[in-house]
This record gives structure tokens, sequence and C-alpha cells, in this order.
């Protein structure tokens, strides 16, 4: 069986290429397509891809593309229906969301499955990382490309034989806007680092953490806010994206510490050493740190949206808080301060959600589908 995988881009290290990693560990020999590669903004995670068979289009080679990447959605549609899939048996496209990477063309035979990990959110109403609609001539202008992209990406998403979505939370977006059914496969997150790590004599520190890919729809302000209101050490990591680390950083009080881009290890140690990892993201998709953050024993104070709601158990492995609000983030931060929440009840929910059932899941599936097309 030859397998192609498919990915939008590969700029950035997140919850979306876990995923692509764990389908490449899964078919290592598979070639990965997609719209530019650019590991130079990789930081610590470039290395994952060096011996990868990556196929990306000339935007690679456009100087200063990474400064293009929302303009560069206009020429995708174009860039993937021109791919050649005509060779494989089976194309898993990994959509995240960004461009329209299930326009691609392949024989009749050719099994085409997408792995979504939501459909467009700057086309759907919901919180993006970029403040597009700040100034009126941006709200003129990308509520007409929006309009002529929303029609391109519903084409799009008739175009797979079969749908997976990473959480309940997704599955109703793919069946509201593109009115297609879905299962559901959780993606796969690597609970046995955190596991493997875990030492008797670990002490829990006296500090919040928060973090990830610092995008405004993480709504790490409110984390910021609320701590700098309680006066709590909050420790904040990740990659800064589209000026919000600089926005950020103009309203961080005294107890508030920015740690950059961090190495896996260093995030295990900062998950176990955390007193709780604060996510306050709105309509988060699945919401991977939640499970590595529970995998390491520490629990999570989370917005009630979105696919945290599959994740977080509030009240045993952590707080949901209803308004994404720093009043509100800041009375969930109290009540936890007030629980006993177990170190082992936080990795039992995590165990649900491990990489090798990801993998088991994937396989079963795309075996049905073959035993079925056969």
């Amino acid at each position: 069986m030859k397998v192609a995988l498919v990915h939008d881009y590969i700029k950035e290290y997140g919850g979306a290429e876990r995923v692509l990693e764990a389908l490449h560990e899964i078919w290592p020999e598979a070639p990965v397509y997609t719209a530019f590669y650019l590991p130079g903004f990789l930081g610590p995670h470039k290395e994952r891809f060096y011996k990868w068979d990556i196929r990306s289009s000339w935007l690679s080679k456009v100087p200063y593309i990474a400064k293009f990447m929302s303009p560069a959605r206009l020429l995708t549609p174009w860039i993937f229906e021109n791919l050649d899939f005509t060779e494989y048996d089976l194309v898993i496209v990994s959509a995240t969301g960004a461009y329209f990477p299930n326009l691609i063309v392949r024989k009749p035979n050719t099994i085409h499955i997408c792995y979504c990990h939501t459909p467009p959110r700057y086309l759907y109403g919901y919180k993006t990382s970029r403040n597009w609609q700040k100034y009126k001539t941006g709200r003129i202008v990308g509520g007409v490309v929006n309009h002529h992209l929303r029609l391109i990406d519903f084409i799009s998403a008739q175009r797979p034989d079969f749908f997976i979505a990473n959480s309940h939370e997704t599955r109703r977006r793919i069946e509201k806007f593109y009115r297609r059914e879905a299962i559901v496969i959780y993606p796969p997150v690597d609970i046995k680092a955190g596991i493997k790590k875990q030492k008797s004599t670990t002490q829990k520190k006296n500090y919040f953490l928060a973090g990830g890919r610092l995008a405004r729809a993480k709504r790490i302000d409110l984390a910021i806010e609320a701590c700098n209101k309680l006066k709590l050490p909050l420790k904040v990591f990740g990659k800064e994206f589209a000026g919000y680390g600089e926005e950020l950083k103009e309203i961080a009080g005294s107890t508030i510490e920015f740690l950059g881009e961090v190495s896996d290890d260093k995030l295990v140690e900062l998950y176990q050493g955390a007193k709780a990892f604060i996510y306050p993201s709105e309509e988060e998709d699945f919401g991977i740190m939640a499970v590595e953050a529970m995998a390491a024993g520490t629990p999570v104070i989370a917005l009630n949206q979105g696919g945290l709601k599959e994740t977080v158990i509030s009240g045993k492995t952590g707080i949901l808080f209803e308004e994404p609000t720093v009043d509100d983030l800041t009375e969930a931060i109290k009540k936890f301060n007030h629980l006993s929440i177990q170190k082992d009840d936080c990795i039992k929910q995590a165990k649900k959600f491990g990489k090798e059932r990801f993998k088991k899941e994937i396989v079963n599936f795309i075996n049905s589908k073959f035993k079925h097309h056969a």
C-alpha cells in the first residue's frame, strides 16, 4: 500500500504537527506534501523533520514567505489541486484549518482520508491569531475575501472519502459547516514523557504555568492579568505570534516570567513543577497541552469551552471556568487553591489520550475502510 501524507504547512510545532509526526511513525516511508516547509522557524523541534521526505511547493522558495502566510492562502487552492497523487493507494490529509489541502486530486480508487483539526477558524467566526477585524478596511476586504474562501473550503470538504475529527467539538463543526459526518479519534499525546519522569520526591513549586503558541485565541492575557491581580507567580512559555507576545509583555506585572520557546524535556519539567497549568483558550479545537499537563500530574485551570470540556474533569483533574474574563479566571484560581486534586487522578485521565491508542485507532479505521473498499 503506497501512502502519502499532506499537511497545510510546516513552520511551527504544535498539536497538529504532533499528529503529523504520529502518522509518519505509522508510515515512515510516506512522503509529506505541504505548501511550504521552513525548518528555520521550528526552533528546538527542527531536527524532528530532518530525515523525512518532505515535498513542499515553490512557496518555500519565496523570499519572506513567513510574513505572508495569510495572503498565501489565496494561492494554496491552486497549489494543492495541482499536486499529483495518482501513484498512491491512500492519502491522509492533516488539515490544520489554515489552508485547503483537501483540494487534492487523486485516482478514483485512491482512498482520501482527512484528519481535521478544525475547519478554518477565520472563516467561521472563531477567535484567530490575528486581529484582522481591528480596522474598517480589514473588515471590508476580509469579509469579501473570506466569502470567496468559504466557498472554496466547502468544495474542498466534499473531496475526502472520510473525515476523522480530533474532538467532538470539531466533529460538530464539520457537520455544521461541511454537512459531512466524522468519527472522533483523539490526537496523540506523548503521556509517557510526563509519567516516566515522575519522582516520588517531586514537590510542586509555587508558580502557575501558561503558554504554548502565543496567539490571541489562546487568551494568555487573561492568565497574566489574573496573576497580576492575585500577585501570583506565573511562567509563560512559547513562541510569539503576530505581535501578541509584545502585547503580553506590556501588561505583565513583576510576578510574570517569559521563558520563550522551550524543548520537550524542559516543558515536562515546567509542567511537573507548576501548581497548575492555566489554559484560558477560547473555543479550543482539542487542547493537547491540557492532557500533557495532566500526564505530568499537574491539574488544569481551563475555560469551559471547546475540546477542553472533553479532557479536563472539573473538580477532579482541574477547574473549568465559564466566561473568558479576568474576574471568572481569578475566582477559578481562588477556588482551585482550596481543592485537593490528586496527581494520580490527573495521570489516569491523561492515559486515555496516549499515542499508542491513537496509532491503533487510526490503523484499525483505515484497515476497515480498505476492507470495505476491496
